[in-house]
C-alpha cells in the first residue's frame, strides 16, 4: 500500500477511526505500558495476527512524542532481530502501531522462572543483540532502552532468534528524526536486572 502525502505532525487530515476497525479486530488489553496500551490484533483480511500499540493523544505530548518516535523510528530499520513496523494509523485522538507478533516470551521473563542460563543461550542472545545494535548504530540510530524486558524470543520453538522491541524512547544520533512522510494507512512486511546471570548447561527456552 503506497505512503500518504501527509505528516505525522499534519492537523488536517486523519485516519477514521472505522478504517483500523474495517481492517483489524483488536482483542483486549494483553499489557499496559507507560505511553501506550497493547493488544493482539488479527487482519480481516489475511487471518494474520500482529500486536497493536495504542497511545492516545490526551495524555499528553510525552505520549504524542513517544509514538511519533517510534514511528519514525521503525520505518527506518529492517533487521530480522528487531521487531518490524507493518502498519499505522492516525486518528484525531490516537496512533494505531501495528507490528509483528512475537509469540516467545520475554528474556527477563524466562530467566526469572529458570533462574539461570546457559553459557551457550547467553552467547547467542548476545551475539543476536549485537548484531541488531551495530545496524542500528551504522543507521547513527541508538535504543536507548536495552533490556531484558525488551529482547523477546519471535516464537516458542528452541532455536527461535530473539528481537528487540519498544523503540519509543531511541534518537537518532544528531537528536533529530526527520517528518518522514507518514501514510494514512502503512503495511509493508518481507533496566536490565541485577541479578546475576548463573551460568548452567540447560536447555535453551
Amino acid at each position: 500500500m503506497p505512503f500518504g502525502c501527509v505528516t505525522l505532525g499534519d492537523k488536517k487530515n486523519y485516519n477514521q477511526p472505522s478504517e483500523v476497525t474495517d481492517r483489524y479486530d483488536l482483542g483486549q488489553v494483553i499489557k499496559t505500558e507507560e505511553f501506550c496500551e497493547i493488544f493482539r490484533a488479527k487482519d480481516k483480511t489475511t487471518g494474520k495476527l500482529h500486536t497493536c500499540k495504542k497511545f492516545q493523544k490526551r495524555d499528553g505530548r510525552k505520549v504524542r512524542k513517544a509514538a511519533k518516535n517510534e514511528i519514525g523510528i521503525l520505518k527506518m530499520v529492517k533487521h530480522p532481530n528487531i521487531l518490524q513496523l507493518v502498519d499505522v494509523f492516525v486518528t484525531r485522538k490516537e496512533y494505531f502501531i501495528f507490528l509483528e507478533l512475537a509469540t516467545g516470551r520475554e528474556v527477563f521473563d524466562w530467566i526469572l522462572d529458570q533462574g539461570y542460563y546457559s553459557e551457550r543461550d547467553t552467547s547467542n542472545v548476545v551475539r543476536q543483540v549485537l548484531e541488531a545494535v551495530a545496524y542500528l548504530h551504522s543507521l547513527k540510530i541508538v535504543h536507548r532502552n536495552l533490556k531484558l524486558e525488551n529482547l523477546v524470543y519471535y516464537n516458542r520453538l528452541k532455536n527461535s532468534k530473539i528481537v528487540i522491541s519498544d523503540f519509543h524512547l531511541a534518537k537518532l544520533e544528531n537528536g533529530l528524526i526527520k517528518e518522514v512522510p507518514a501514510p494514512l494507512s502503512l503495511s509493508f512486511l518481507p533496566h536490565t536486572p541485577r541479578r546475576a546471570l548463573q551460568v548452567s548447561s540447560s536447555p535453551r527456552p
